[in-house]
């Protein structure tokens, strides 16, 4: 079956060549040619081959490989099926009173957070409850008071029931890839797993409430670090690997140039708000058929921009 690609209409490609003639497509921004790379649906335990494969082909000395960090916990197999937990009166309380009304109704308008993110809250669906019962049995009351987007727990690219955690150790993950790159392509890779969720910044500090991130970005803060980032700056993505060494801001700037073509695509499923109009189908109707149907692009290769042989 061939796969949809929506977000092919929308953005302005330019076509190029490698010294070994293979073509690929990237787009520009201002310093840099973002190069995606585009697969199916990575499922549970699936190697990674389908992103390194292409990645390598195409990856120049200089190039960074931003890889999301959703397809890296899948293939991990890090699924939790969230129809096994029943909500207690915590989960309950934390999805309806406290998410739904005190933070869609009152703090947030309070806060000023964004207005998609209040009309979520507004209309959260009775699943929600399962959804804290998880949260708090994995990682307790610090991430499951964050009214939204917990501990980094995906809901908009699994199936069915399903949720996925964040990765297993992504510094590894990334030592791993660049050092296959380096082994077929004679120079070590430069890669980083990223999250969509927020960095904060106050004064020097760096913080993030997810339980990773790379090392300059205090992490775990859960929801202290989101009450605290409603006064301070939100600098953007969050690095939760690099194999290579970057400074915070460096990590955080290639993290927000991948973030950025990921939202400019028409297939981007940030929330499961947006997996309907997406796929098409009700959250609880996606399974692995559904999101397969689809292209996906779980990396992008960032390049600094020079001369392109453009045909």
């Amino acid at each position: 079956m061939k796969k949809n690609n929506l977000g092919e209409k929308a953005l302005n490609y330019k076509i190029a060549k490698t010294s070994k003639g293979i073509e690929y497509k990237y787009v520009k921004n201002k310093e840099y040619i973002i190069i995606p790379i585009e697969t199916g649906y990575i499922k549970a335990n699936d190697s990674l081959e389908s992103i390194i494969n292409p990645a390598i082909e195409l990856m120049e000395e200089s190039d960074y490989l931003v890889i999301a960090e959703t397809p890296i916990a899948i293939s991990q197999g890090r699924l939790i099926d969230e129809a096994n937990f029943e909500p207690g009166i915590s989960a309950k309380f934390l999805a309806i009173i406290w998410s739904k009304y005190i933070w869609g109704y009152i703090l947030g308008p309070l806060f000023g957070i964004k207005k998609r993110t209040i009309k979520n809250l507004r209309k959260l669906p009775p699943e929600s409850k399962r959804h804290k019962e998880v949260i708090l049995k994995l990682y307790g009351w610090k991430h499951a008071l964050k009214p939204a987007s917990e501990a980094g727990v995906d809901l908009s690219n699994a199936p069915g029931t399903y949720v996925s955690l964040l990765p297993e150790n992504p510094q590894k993950v990334v030592n791993e890839i660049a050092k296959e790159i380096e082994v077929r392509n004679g120079f070590f890779g430069k890669v980083l797993i990223i999250d969509t969720d927020a960095t904060y910044k106050r004064g020097k500090k760096y913080f993030t409430g997810l339980p990773i991130a790379i090392e300059g970005i205090d992490s775990n803060k859960g929801f202290y670090a989101y009450l605290l980032g409603q006064i301070s700056e939100n600098v953007g993505s969050t690095p939760l690997g690099s194999s290579c060494k970057l400074s915070i801001e460096k990590s955080i700037k290639i993290a927000n140039i991948a973030e950025d073509y990921q939202k400019s695509l028409s297939t981007n499923m940030e929330t499961i708000h947006s997996v309907k109009n997406v796929l098409n189908t009700d959250i609880n109707d996606v399974s692995v058929e559904t999101l397969d149907s689809i292209v996906h692009t779980p990396a992008v290769i960032i390049r600094k921009i020079k001369d392109e042989k453009i045909y």
